[in-house]
């Protein structure tokens, strides 16, 4: 099966499709006009990242994944709110903008013909955002993390945290509270294919634990942590090593879903990177992870689930007006027992959904709720994610958000009321694309009353591309 992008649709594009064009207006924090009433205890700094370009000179990306990325900044204070929005400056991105032609290939754009002898990719600076140890960082993860200023989100520049990445950085870092740690990992093709895995502490300084083998040179976008190990769910995707070599297609052209190879479930326990357990399962695919907890021997482990791999032909899709494929990704809860050996999963809701989250302060242990973006209908499948749920683990219930016609919402981002300690006491911040207005802000939800929709929303004066992943840091 090949992963190649192709438009599957002749019908007009949809309202939600304008927001799928380059950042219209760069600048700083600036005063944003709210509507509604920002609660009071709400006070800190919103953060998101995704691919804030959609061409290169002319020349149109393949696949959403491929843009320059972008950062939002959204501040909350006593004396307003206050938003800015910046495309990054990776190395590659200015050399590529300096010499007015493309000159680097991306995730679903094939390198230019006559940049194909030279072994260089571009740090795209993409796809989510890590405040560690008070500095900011844009994530890619074919690359190194990027600093961005905290003061106006310029770009500071490409960091290897003190010489301690090798290669590439997760854009999915997992904090373990337990711990005071912070882990991610990054892949390293070769002869072998293995995860690097690193360890981020409080206050500390980052170290690499080791790495573990991969069956094959595959694609791993997330895990997740608990107490006492990392979880790779590993599903049957194979890159062609060869045809990357000879930069043949690109990266995605260049991926093949082997179903007969099975998704293998890792298990690395976090103190022994040494002596993983490896556990087959039958084949499926995921981009995220919710959370996890352990049970004794036993991991709890929330996720979205895809049967395959056609979910990377509908993000292709989206970004050209739409595709006659629907949306597959589900919520599951999976069992792994990590001492028989044994994997199940079981479907907990058949909404359409992805970006699951969980309250921070429920990180690694047992939860009751789960925040997610989704669709409202069927219908709605074919495009951007219209609406913010909350999935109740107790009672299986499915609660939408009512956002208004022509909205469409980003990953919510939970933010606890100060001195709560329920995980649904506190408010979703999320991204929001007007398409009627064709301009985005930023709604503030109560993540107990989703249904109620927005208690505020912070407009910018212009649209903001979609952004992938973003994060939260209290004032």
């Amino acid at each position: 099966m090949t992963t190649a992008m192709k438009q599957t649709t002749s019908s007009p594009a949809p309202g939600w499709h304008r927001a799928f064009r380059t950042l219209p207006r760069q600048h700083g924090y600036e005063p944003l006009r709210v509507e509604g009433q920002v609660p009071e205890g709400l006070r800190g700094s919103l953060y998101r990242v995704g691919p804030w370009t959609f061409e290169v000179h002319g020349q149109p990306y393949q696949h959403w994944f491929d843009g320059d990325g972008g950062m939002l900044g959204v501040r909350f204070g006593p004396e307003g709110v206050t938003g800015a929005a910046r495309l990054l400056d990776t190395p590659g991105m200015v050399a590529e903008r300096a010499a007015k032609a493309p000159r680097y290939g991306a995730y679903g754009t094939p390198t230019p013909l006559w940049h194909k002898l030279r072994n260089a990719q571009k740090n795209s600076a993409n796809t989510s955002v890590m405040a560690w140890n008070g500095k900011l960082y844009a994530l890619f993860e074919a690359d190194k993390p990027v600093e961005v200023s905290m003061d106006d989100l310029s770009t500071v520049g490409e960091s290897d945290l003190e010489g301690v990445v090798v290669g590439s950085f997760s854009a999915h870092p997992h904090r373990v509270p337990s711990r005071k740690t912070s882990y991610n990992f990054g892949i390293q093709y070769g002869r072998e294919t293995t995860a690097e895995l690193y360890a981020l502490p409080d206050g500390g300084k980052a170290r690499r634990m080791g790495a573990v083998t991969l069956p094959g040179a595959t694609m791993v976008h997330d895990f997740i942590a608990t107490d006492r190990y990392l979880v790779f769910f590993l599903a049957p995707l194979r890159l062609n090593i060869f045809r990357m070599l000879l930069r043949l297609g690109s990266y995605s052209d260049n991926l093949r879903w082997k179903p007969d190879a099975g998704t293998q479930v890792l298990v690395v326990p976090i103190d022994d990177v040494a002596h993983p357990v490896r556990i087959p399962a039958e084949a499926f695919y995921l981009w995220h992870f919710a959370n996890a907890h352990e049970q004794g021997d036993t991991l709890v482990v929330d996720y979205v689930h895809y049967p395959d791999f056609t979910t990377n032909q509908w993000l292709g899709d989206l970004m050209r007006g739409g595709t006659e494929l629907e949306a597959r990704g589900r919520l599951h809860r999976a069992v792994v027992d990590v001492k028989a050996g044994t994997f199940r999963t079981e479907r907990l809701s058949d909404v359409s959904c992805e970006f699951p989250r969980v309250a921070p302060g429920v990180v690694g242990r047992a939860h009751q709720t789960l925040y997610l973006g989704g669709h409202s209908t069927q219908e709605a499948r074919r495009g951007l994610f219209d609406s913010v749920m909350r999935y109740d683990v107790g009672t299986g219930r499915m609660t939408q958000a009512v956002m208004g016609e022509g909205q469409y919402p980003s990953e919510p981002v939970f933010v606890a009321r100060p001195g709560a300690s329920a995980e649904d006491d506190g408010w979703l911040l999320t991204q929001v694309y007007d398409a009627k207005a064709d301009a985005s802000h930023v709604a503030v939800l109560d993540a107990r009353r989703l249904e109620d929709g927005p208690v505020a929303r912070c407009h910018f004066d212009h649209a903001l591309p979609p952004t992938f992943h973003g994060g939260f840091a209290p004032a």
